[in-house]
């Protein structure tokens, strides 16, 4: 009997495991986070992969892509699996302290950076106006959030120009600049190279460092 006993114990405590967890996303669930059902608000919260951000079904912000949701039976367990509350619909309860929201669209930015990114875009996908995400996040970065886009933007190229012999509008197109033109405007605006200059120059830079290692080895 204490056996049986003890494999019931196991077998409830997995269950009451799995219902702490993700939840599956039904139908009636994705249609109460579309319609921003507020009398689903506390049955069940929901994530967003692309932003790592969770809300309330009532939530006001635009419909998130549904590949994308994940669904949890309360606000821990999305805090848990590293999800952040949203700064709009607060759903546990509590303000999203600003350094919190910026690291929030920081780190938007640096997954997302190929995509299109506007003020407008970014206030959008990380639940805010963007009058405010732009005061908040120079106040806290020092600089705004457009001049940290184009950042991103321009160490990413810089790396695929030192390691790769993709072409440059290649470049310019994976990381979120179409218009080829510009991005090198911009990118001798940033670094006073042309991307071909600066690829040149890295590999001088290169050669160079052989070299010297090649004296170094000799003169031991």
């Amino acid at each position: 009997m204490e056996v049986i006993r003890m494999i019931h114990d196991e077998n409830v405590a997995e269950v009451g495991e799995e219902r702490l967890t993700e939840q599956k996303l039904t139908e009636e669930k994705w249609q109460a986070i579309i319609n921003n059902d507020a009398s689903y608000d506390n049955r069940f919260f929901y994530a967003v992969k692309s932003t790592g951000i969770f809300c309330r079904p009532s939530c006001k912000s635009r419909p998130p892509k549904k590949e994308n949701v994940r669904v949890f039976p309360n606000a821990e367990q999305a805090l848990a699996e590293q999800f952040r509350p949203c700064k709009r619909c607060k759903p546990n309860g509590l303000r999203l302290p600003d350094d919190d929201w910026v690291d929030q669209i920081s780190q938007y930015i640096d997954s997302n950076y190929g995509e299109t990114l506007t003020l407008e875009t970014l206030a959008d996908m990380c639940h805010g106006s963007p009058y405010h995400l732009h005061r908040t996040f120079k106040r806290i970065k020092g600089i705004t959030p457009v001049e940290y886009v184009q950042h991103t933007r321009m160490a990413k190229a810089k790396e695929c120009l030192s390691r790769s012999d993709q072409p440059v509008a290649d470049i310019a197109m994976a990381v979120g600049i179409p218009n080829a033109s510009y991005f090198i405007t911009l990118f001798k605006k940033r670094t006073g190279r042309t991307p071909a200059e600066y690829r040149q120059w890295i590999r001088n830079q290169s050669i160079a460092e052989v070299l010297q290692d090649g004296s170094k080895s000799k003169n031991d």
